[in-house]
């Protein structure tokens, strides 16, 4: 039985009632996940910008031909658009991470796979001026219920580069198991580095959910 409030007790508060709506809100105990459209191109812009330092480092490099959202408002609305039409076909659900009402990060659910997989990756990242408070800790266990209790997955994977030890520590704190060191398992910023594994099943997350639940996601 999940012991969750009724302000939690569904994770989605969805237009119609669908997951691929653009009205779709997850709750966490501090923090609201959101799809990011259009109005949010100055806040968005202004984190990646002041961040560009602390993030870049450990993202993939941008084709050079590819113009910057965080420079261009029409090419940020641009990227909403495919985020929202990702959605729509249950591919991948992006989310922009809220702390009292004001824009902090994103965190993603990339790659759903259906079929015998049920499958999908969750990455994310924050302002460094919000880091150090649980922020994505919370807001990846609040992906996990809309993961696995909405979208019914069966598999969830978190792939870390092994010095990054800020990235490292959100996993630590939810007590996500290592699967192992995949060697040059993605091109990041131009280097292709080796990633630790982490991941979560429904099974684990069946019995782990109440106590998660508690730490990260009831207001009680």
């Amino acid at each position: 039985m999940n012991s969750l409030n009724p302000r939690t007790s569904h994770p989605a508060t969805a237009a119609h009632g669908s997951v691929g709506a653009p009205m779709l809100r997850l709750y966490g105990k501090r923090i609201v996940l959101r799809p990011l459209n259009g109005q949010d191109f100055a806040a968005w812009s202004e984190c990646r910008k002041h961040n560009a330092d602390w993030l870049l480092k450990w993202e993939p490099l941008r084709p050079i031909t590819q113009p910057d959202p965080a420079n261009d408002r029409d090419i940020f609305s641009a990227r909403c658009n495919m985020r929202d039409r990702e959605r729509q076909t249950g591919t991948s659900y992006s989310f922009g991470l809220f702390v009292d009402n004001a824009f902090c990060g994103e965190v993603n659910l990339n790659g759903v796979m259906r079929g015998a997989m049920q499958g999908a990756t969750i990455g994310y990242w924050i302002d460094q001026r919000k880091a150090g408070n649980a922020y994505v800790a919370e807001a990846v266990v609040t992906l996990f219920r809309f993961a696995f209790d909405e979208l019914h997955l069966h598999r969830l994977e978190i792939c870390i580069i092994p010095r990054n030890t800020n990235s490292l520590r959100v996993v630590e704190k939810i007590g996500l198991r290592n699967e192992g060191l995949a060697e040059r398992f993605l091109e990041i910023n131009g280097i292709w580095e080796d990633h630790f594994r982490f991941a979560i099943t429904v099974e684990e997350w069946l019995e782990r959910r109440d106590a998660l639940a508690r730490s990260w996601l009831s207001k009680d």
